[in-house]
């Protein structure tokens, strides 16, 4: 088979590329993010980016957050995490953590539970 024909995805597992491989073997985002700030796209777009990193600014068009971003990605949460700030890095979003959230119980619940997928 070409290597323009070749399947990177498959259906029940999901992308076969390995996170490391997305992230360049970074580990550790240069920003704090947590699950529930809020990611936001800028007007600017950097040249040369990757497809990850163009699929997120799309999905930031409007307020998300970072665990959403990590479900519509299909990818780890470290993972989207190390993403989401180099596109910060670059100035091509901007993060906000809605004030008290994260000590909100019920919100950290149906957060969890929505991530479950229930």
């Amino acid at each position: 088979m070409p290597a323009e024909e070749e399947v990177w995805l498959d259906d029940d597992a999901g992308p076969l590329i390995r996170p490391y491989s997305v992230t360049a073997g970074r580990t550790r985002p240069t920003v704090d993010l947590d699950l529930v700030s809020l990611v936001i796209a800028t007007t600017r777009t950097p040249p040369g980016m990757d497809p990850e990193h163009r699929r997120m600014l799309g999905l930031c068009r409007t307020p998300t957050s970072v665990a959403e971003v990590s479900a519509h990605m299909r990818l780890p949460v470290a993972v989207t995490k190390v993403l989401l700030a180099d596109l910060v890095d670059c100035d091509a979003v901007i993060t906000h953590a809605p004030y008290g959230a994260t000590h909100d119980p019920e919100l950290l619940e149906r957060l969890l539970d929505g991530l479950q997928g229930v």
